[in-house]
């Protein structure tokens, strides 16, 4: 059986995962704020969590494990919204949801088992949030009802930080109805223009944190196995959480049950500098997706393999290099499987190697090079990995194939051949290139030419004209090309 080993923020180690169930693997995932579009930030931990649960599911079974990635569809950035815009908010949410999920399928996310809108929760909310007052975790004060930090012994233990840190982190809000600096809301009222729901404590609406305490205990349980999102969800969100769900449910002294391991991706960077509008580097998903400013568009598939070549624990950076970059490699894997088709009755099976550098705690850099592998072995088996592999990380080289403009169509034509054996010839082409690149390089320092006017014979008597400058070497297809003249010639 495979071993999943998770560094888990909780310990602050990298542990075995041991579900709490094998038949009933669950996982929650704190999703968007819905009241624009997701900027490429926001893809990264959708990206990341959906490579768990897609190996997940190939260790325990599809039927065998659930994940639940929530909407916040109430909230105040949603309300001043549907205020500048004039337009109503179940229409703002509706709308913004769609767009989301449209992306992150766009970029080869499957959707969770289940998508719960907040506004469909409150019921559950008000009931955990009375059950925390009878508790002594919760008071009541000028229609606020707030969570007392100090009957949480535990509170800051996920962070590490003191409560100084954490005042300062948080950017506490000074109220003189809170006891205490840190304690937070988990009610508040509402005017007659803001969305409310009448409660024991009037008219109002729930606060940011305990939405995920009460959709993940009514579509979890009190304990499940795996609570992911982004590290500045860390503090003071998933704090928060912590402390209402396990004060809610009995764990008030040892901070036991509710999520047994906490996984959190780093953060993203554009052209090596954090995303920012000023800056002009705050792109969206869709503005890849379709292309911006002049720039064409990024197909999804390349999107997802830029985030996957750097360890979700590290820092990522976008550049245009790279995804030039992953472009290519995936343009190159899908010609070389479509050359070699694989029969679709073969067994799917996966490698062990690669699963199991997924199973290291995701480690898809590590699994992006044993791609890399097969691609350079080329044999039937190992192009049969490839494809089977990259199905297994959401990246479909099929759908690669059949969906992107392919490349290099003039060449085609003057190749007089058809595609994928042309891409191949193409492809020998850019390789021999590189050779004589790195032989002339060589012949510089050694003042030996000899090997650099061999090959350069062999490919004129190939048909193939060859341009040298001091930018690089470059080498085409001409009238008489004779592809078959170029075996033998690396």
């Amino acid at each position: 059986m495979t071993v999943i080993k998770l560094t888990n923020t909780k310990t602050r180690k990298k542990e075995v995962f041991e579900p709490i169930d094998r038949n009933n693997v669950r996982m929650y995932v704190c999703g968007p704020t819905v009241y624009d579009r997701a900027h490429i930030g926001n893809a990264r931990p959708v990206i990341v969590f959906d490579v768990l649960y897609r190996l997940l599911r190939h260790v325990y079974g599809p039927d065998h494990v659930t994940y639940v990635r929530n909407f916040t569809d109430v909230d105040d950035k949603i309300n001043a919204r549907a205020a500048e815009s004039g337009r109503s908010i179940r229409e703002i949410t509706d709308e913004t949801t769609q767009w989301y999920l449209d992306d992150m399928r766009a970029v080869g996310a499957l959707d969770p088992n289940e998508m719960p809108r907040a506004t469909e929760y409150i019921g559950a909310m008000i009931e955990m949030i009375e059950g925390l007052i009878d508790k002594g975790h919760a008071y009541a004060a000028e229609g606020h009802v707030l969570f007392a930090v100090e009957s949480y012994e535990k509170y800051g233990a996920l962070s590490g930080r003191s409560i100084d840190d954490m005042i300062a982190g948080a950017r506490v809000e000074v109220a003189p109805y809170k006891r205490n600096p840190m304690d937070f809301v988990l009610w508040k009222p509402s005017s007659e223009d803001q969305p409310g729901w009448d409660s024991p404590w009037g008219y109002g609406r729930p606060g940011w944190h305990i939405e995920c305490s009460a959709m993940s205990y009514e579509l979890l349980g009190e304990s499940f196995d795996i609570h992911g999102g982004g590290n500045d969800l860390m503090f003071p969100h998933h704090e928060n959480e912590i402390a209402q769900s396990c004060c809610a449910h009995g764990h008030e002294h040892d901070g036991e049950g509710f999520a047994n391991f906490w996984l959190h991706n780093e953060m993203l960077q554009v052209e090596g500098k954090k995303m920012s509008k000023s800056l002009g580097n705050f792109f969206t998903v869709r503005d890849l997706l379709d292309g911006h400013d002049g720039m064409p568009g990024v197909p999804g598939e390349v999107i997802r393999f830029v985030f996957l070549s750097t360890h979700y624990r590290k820092p990522m950076d976008w550049t245009a290099e790279k995804a030039e970059q992953a472009k290519a490699t995936l343009w190159k894997w899908a010609v070389a499987v479509n050359e070699k088709p694989v029969s679709v009755s073969e067994p799917r099976e996966i490698p062990h190697q690669f699963v199991d550098a997924l199973s290291d705690d995701l480690n898809t850099s590590k699994a992006i090079t044993i791609l890399h592998g097969y691609y350079k072995d080329g044999s039937p088996d190992a192009l049969m990995h490839l494809s089977y592999c990259c199905d297994l990380i959401g990246i479909e080289l099929q759908g690669v194939w059949s969906k992107w403009d392919h490349p290099h169509t003039d060449k085609m034509e003057r190749l007089g051949t058809s595609l994928p054996s042309g891409e191949i010839v193409l492809e020998r082409l850019n390789e021999l290139s590189d050779h004589l690149s790195s032989l002339r390089t060589t012949a510089m320092e050694t003042k030996d030419f000899a090997p650099v006017d061999a090959l350069k014979t062999a490919l004129l008597n190939a048909g193939v004209e060859v341009r040298m400058s001091k930018t690089g070497v470059e080498l085409e297809p001409g009238p008489n090309f004779d592809p078959s003249k170029l075996e033998g010639l690396l």
